[in-house]
């Protein structure tokens, strides 16, 4: 188990691969531990170093209150890729963590040599929606909101087919703190990268599942190409996690932009 100390405590983080390999770091979304790549890591080329980390208040990492931006969420990531020592990373982020991948590219250009955006936008959402969904956590917990959210995370099929799964997906969902989820929800509600994705000029590719119910295809599209020469795949049946729905395709997409950029 590695850690690093930031504003919010302890980061959980790990690191799997070629210790000497080409670094990508893998940044989860809103209410979700690093678990959900398990099974894209081993469809990906060999030779890479992988670093995955706990945003604050999920999986095993602290969350010093619920006062924090996310400019500290990109503080946290430059923490983890500074602590292993990292440079010139392939940032991977889903949702929140897209724009985690985002922010760390505007703000580190040391640490960030291309992105992959996974269902994220550089705006999500509105500050009204954010404030709804704040208080209803607040007044009955993430589990007043899990059924809604398990829609957006996952296609029909799935919520249908694999209904054990599904239930361990959520038992994640409501274990994460309050504070990590609220936290992290308003810290949400108060980016908006339009202006500072536009001005990166790195390697950049996006990817979609068509069901997502929370980055709909069209946002994310928009959002890579913000970035010159940025692409956009649609992923077939997945929801918001097509991690987890459709992992083959994922690996894909990571992998191809790995090669074409010379990272492998």
């Amino acid at each position: 188990m590695k850690f690093v100390k930031t504003s919010a405590g302890s980061i959980h983080w790990a690191e799997t691969g070629i210790k000497d390999g080409a670094p990508v770091l893998f940044s989860n979304s809103l209410g979700t531990d690093f678990r959900i790549w398990d099974r894209v890591l081993p469809l990906l080329p060999k030779g890479l170093r992988i670093i995955r980390y706990d945003k604050r208040g999920h999986g095993l990492s602290d969350c010093n209150g619920r006062e924090y931006s996310m400019a500290d969420h990109v503080a946290d990531a430059a923490a983890v890729l500074d602590a292993a020592g990292a440079k010139d990373a392939i940032v991977v982020g889903l949702s929140i963590g897209g724009m985690i991948a985002q922010g760390l590219a505007a703000e580190r250009p040391d640490l960030v040599r291309g992105v992959v955006l996974c269902d994220t936008g550089a705006k999500i959402g509105t500050p009204e929606m954010w404030a709804d969904r704040i208080k209803a956590v607040e007044a009955g917990g993430i589990a007043a909101l899990e059924d809604s959210i398990l829609e957006r995370w996952f296609s029909k099929r799935f919520r249908a087919e694999e209904v054990d799964e599904l239930a361990l997906w959520r038992n994640m969902l409501v274990r994460t703190t309050l504070d990590g989820y609220a936290g992290s929800s308003a810290a949400i509600a108060e980016t908006d990268l339009h202006e500072s994705t536009s001005l990166l000029r790195i390697p950049a590719v996006a990817l979609g599942g068509d069901e997502d119910g929370s980055t709909p295809p069209d946002m994310v599209r928009e959002t890579v190409e913000l970035i010159p020469n940025g692409t956009f795949h649609l992923i077939q049946g997945a929801g918001h996690l097509p991690c987890i729905e459709k992992p083959v395709e994922t690996a894909k997409v990571i992998s191809d932009f790995l090669k074409g950029t010379g990272h492998i």
